[in-house]
């Protein structure tokens, strides 16, 4: 699958892609990443791509027509790789919010073209006219949709068969059964501390795979129904939780 950003910082992007266990899938064109500078697609001599907002206020925004210049770009040389087109995607905290279902949804798909906006925003005409899917990490602000793009970048990635040491990791995660994962565990066997020794919960020593599941599976739903009670009630209506589930719910 493709991807094209659309930023005035690719820089940030170029150590991303080349480090760390997800680096398998940009190498191998599992996921294939272009970076397109704005700021080559701006025509005046200070390569200006964006201007103060009408109306007033503080900020700027970003111009409409560098941005239009760029996507133009983009999709030709989409058309003449053969890739699909493509959503255009951009971030905002209006957009819809970034989970895993739609990671795994994406993670089989055709790419998109991501737009990373900047200052107080892109110019509301090119939204209405380019864009298709809005995304947001949460309820909060950044300074542009750079982060927002490694984010989606490295969630999907990690979903491409063979990037993973272990395949079953991402089948692991939080999330992916629609509850918070469990607590881990590594050496040492028991951590000797100021307050005294923190050892390793016996079952997990034990060898006996039915109770370590039913362990990692009732921390889990401990863990969820603490801090994210929603999900709980999310998993419910999805029919993910067993008789079983609810009776160790019941007794928290």
């Amino acid at each position: 699958m493709r991807f094209d950003v659309i930023t005035l910082f690719p820089e940030l992007f170029e150590p991303f892609l080349t480090q760390g266990v997800t680096r398998r899938a940009y190498e191998s064109g599992q996921v294939d990443v272009h970076l397109w500078p704005l700021r080559e697609h701006a025509l005046d001599n200070y390569r200006r791509v964006d201007d103060r907002p009408y109306g007033g206020g503080p900020g700027m925004v970003m111009l409409v027509e560098p941005l239009e210049r760029a996507l133009a770009a983009v999709r030709e040389a989409r058309r003449a790789s053969g890739a699909p087109a493509g959503p255009v995607v951009s971030f905002s905290p209006a957009g819809r919010r970034l989970d895993q279902r739609l990671l795994r949804e994406w993670a089989s798909g055709e790419g998109a073209i991501l737009v990373c906006g900047r200052y107080e925003g892109i110019d509301q005409r090119f939204i209405d006219r380019h864009v298709d899917v809005e995304l947001s990490l949460g309820d909060f602000v950044l300074s542009g949709g750079e982060i927002p793009a490694l984010a989606l970048l490295d969630g999907i990635a990690r979903l491409q068969p063979g990037v993973l040491n272990d395949a079953q990791s991402h089948e692991q995660d939080s999330f992916s059964d629609g509850l918070l994962d469990c607590p881990h565990y590594s050496r040492p066997e028991v951590l000797e501390t100021d307050e005294g020794p923190l050892p390793v919960p016996a079952v997990l020593l034990s060898g006996h795979h039915a109770q370590i599941a039913r362990w990692r599976r009732e921390q889990a739903l401990r863990l969820t129904a603490e801090r994210r009670p929603d999900l709980i009630e999310a998993a419910r209506a999805a029919r993910l939780l067993s008789t079983e589930d609810e009776r160790f719910l019941a007794r928290l």
